[in-house]
């Protein structure tokens, strides 16, 4: 996968080098891409896409390793990373939004979150459980624009590597941060939670579904799912 990646990327350089530079004669001076090469030998590296998740068997075990997390983890604040990790497993954000995560995003008035530019350009709104409406609450006054503030350049959290492997050991379940938001969907769809209500829910677009396009959906009809799945996860970890 990651020399996929690499070919990609030198493809693109091809690409633009065709059509930036030319000779004296107006001709391109990179001629060919050699990538392309790849593709007539059909040489590049199978890709199977990632579906693990954390099976509901495993799912109370992995919650208190986190739950706990603020008494044994070694960071400088615990606290915060434990939440972020909730977070993500309640609402199915992908890890940057949830690290990036802006207190001005937030109406505790409504109840509601809202993400104004994502991974598909398009906003996402949320409604909050009563579960993230407590969890987001306990953080607010923090300090920071952000509600997981970090110590790099972006001012806010970034991937907890370290604290993701402890808990891994701790409870003795592989995951990563994406599979948290893989779980969140894999629950809905147990729920038998409506396609379309899902995928507003994980702000999901169909490029070629026409129907997609007319369908508009309101924040307020996205409470009940919400709340099903958050009294879901909280019966199976309790």
């Amino acid at each position: 996968t990651s020399a996929n990646k690499v070919m990609r990327i030198v493809r693109a350089l091809f690409e633009y080098a065709h059509g930036k530079y030319e000779d004296e004669n107006g001709d391109p001076v990179f001629a060919h891409n050699p990538v392309k090469r790849l593709s007539h030998a059909r040489a590049w590296f199978k890709e199977t896409r990632r579906i693990s998740f954390i099976k509901n068997s495993d799912l109370k075990q992995w919650y208190e390793a986190v739950d706990t997390g603020p008494q044994w983890l070694d960071t400088p604040d615990p606290v915060l990373i434990c939440d972020y990790l909730k977070l993500i497993l309640f609402t199915g954000l992908r890890r940057r939004e949830a690290a990036g995560l802006r207190w001005d995003w937030i109406d505790f008035d409504q109840k509601t979150l809202a993400l104004p530019d994502t991974k598909n350009g398009y906003p996402h709104n949320l409604p909050l459980s009563g579960y993230l409406y407590n969890l987001l609450k306990s953080r607010e006054d923090n300090g920071s624009e952000f509600v997981f503030p970090g110590s790099g350049k972006t001012g806010h959290l970034e991937e907890p590597k370290k604290s993701v492997a402890n808990i891994r050991s701790r409870s003795e379940i592989y995951f990563t941060i994406h599979d948290l938001r893989r779980t969140f969907i894999t629950i809905a769809e147990s729920l038998d939670i409506r396609d379309y209500t899902l995928k507003r829910l994980l702000n999901h677009r169909s490029s070629g579904d026409v129907t997609d396009g007319y369908i508009m959906s309101d924040v307020e009809r996205l409470r009940e799912p919400m709340e099903k799945i958050s009294a879901f996860i909280q019966s199976t970890v309790n």
